[in-house]
């Protein structure tokens, strides 16, 4: 299975830690979307997060290339419980520690009220492997957010757990991976 995964792009309250906040796109959040699909596919199926800044755009991309649209809640972002909605700088005059703590290994550091990323992370590998199972041979669409896109590819790259973080991905952006037989991850 070839998974392209799209990030949402640019939402209206801005950068910072949006996690299950339900925010809506810009309209330059759109137009990044859009520029990163308008030469891809052709896409047999289309799959995205049921936050509004995923699905509100992968409906409508749905509409114009005639696919049905499958939500899938276990490809949300993270949810980062009380630092939900706060940008790091914000961060940094409150919970200098413990964000250094969370940057420098997000899997020994969770956020107050917040999700283990090692429960993140079973969530969106249960959410692929089930997408697989679906979709052999297929090309998937993937309309998702930034955490979900950095697990995948962090994986697909072999890097440590330590690393996840600084895997860069912009609004917008579009990536590819190939689901093998056995469940590995390839990036293109």
């Amino acid at each position: 299975m070839i998974i392209d995964m799209l990030r949402h792009g640019e939402t209206e309250l801005g950068g910072g830690l949006r996690g299950s906040l339900d925010d809506a796109l810009t309209a330059r959040g759109w137009e990044q979307m859009q520029a990163a699909v308008a030469d891809g596919g052709p896409w047999d199926v289309l799959v995205s997060s049921p936050l509004q800044r995923c699905a509100h755009f992968a409906r409508r991309l749905g509409e114009q290339r005639q696919l049905s649209l499958q939500l899938e809640p276990g490809l949300q972002e993270l949810h980062f419980g009380e630092w939900e909605g706060r940008s790091a700088a914000d961060l940094m005059l409150t919970h200098e520690q413990q964000l250094g703590q969370f940057w420098a290994d997000p899997y020994a550091y969770t956020p107050p009220g917040g999700e283990p990323v090692s429960d993140f992370s079973t969530r969106v590998l249960d959410a692929i492997a089930t997408l697989h199972r679906q979709h052999a041979g297929k090309r998937v669409l993937l309309v998702t957010h930034g955490g979900v896109m950095r697990l995948l590819l962090a994986r697909a790259r072999g890097l440590p757990r330590e690393q996840l973080l600084q895997v860069e991905v912009a609004h917008g952006a579009l990536c590819r991976l190939e689901v093998r037989a056995d469940g590995t991850l390839r990036e293109y």
